[in-house]
């Protein structure tokens, strides 16, 4: 196992051990999760359901981010006991955990294959390296009757790729620094 501090220069996966090595570090790879037992896969990292909006508009993709517009997208709480009843259909969900790619890492997420199981599925871009926040995905909820989630399930995994070579440039784009609440000071978020 190579340690956080060393570089191979050579792309691939990482695995359980390195994948704690660099979360137990100066700079930790995620934070704000629910439970590093649970959630540390030999692949990759599960993340955890935060939040989740149903959309309430159209959107807009243009040739520049100038012409981009972003639809509307309006909360739906949780039950008293953290559970949401989703009809069939797409909606934005926010994770818990902050990502912190280094220029040397990318990242893929892919859906758990119990959210697969009972209907549902994500779907989520490339994390760029240098990329930090706690991001958005798409949930697509394709189950006739529906599916019940509950607040802080784990629904993707987050495999972690090394670059060939760190970018000189990492992500720098309207995402950057999504979803992060505004510390204060003496203010601990969880870990």
């Amino acid at each position: 196992m190579s340690g956080a501090s060393e570089y191979s220069g050579v792309g691939g996966a990482l695995g359980r051990e390195e994948l704690l090595v660099r979360i137990q570090g100066t700079a930790p790879l995620i934070s704000g999760f629910v439970s590093l037992e649970d959630q540390l896969q030999p692949n990759g990292f599960d993340l955890s359901l935060a939040e989740v909006g149903q959309f309430a508009g159209g959107g807009a993709i243009g040739r520049s981010n100038a012409n981009r517009t972003l639809p509307e997208v309006q909360p739906i709480p949780f039950d008293g006991s953290g559970w949401l009843d989703l009809r069939p259909g797409p909606y934005q969900i926010i994770f818990n955990e902050t990502v912190a790619l280094p220029n040397s890492l990318m990242a893929l997420g892919r859906p758990r294959s119990s959210l697969c199981r009972a209907g549902a599925t994500i779907v989520t871009a490339v994390w760029d390296a240098g990329y930090r926040g706690r991001s958005t995905a798409l949930l697509l909820v394709e189950n006739l009757a529906g599916i019940r989630i509950e607040r802080d399930a784990r629904l993707m995994q987050l495999v972690f790729l090394t670059l060939n070579e760190p970018t000189i440039r990492g992500y720098d784009g309207a995402y950057q620094g999504e979803n992060l609440p505004v510390e204060r000071p003496g203010q601990s978020r969880r870990a």
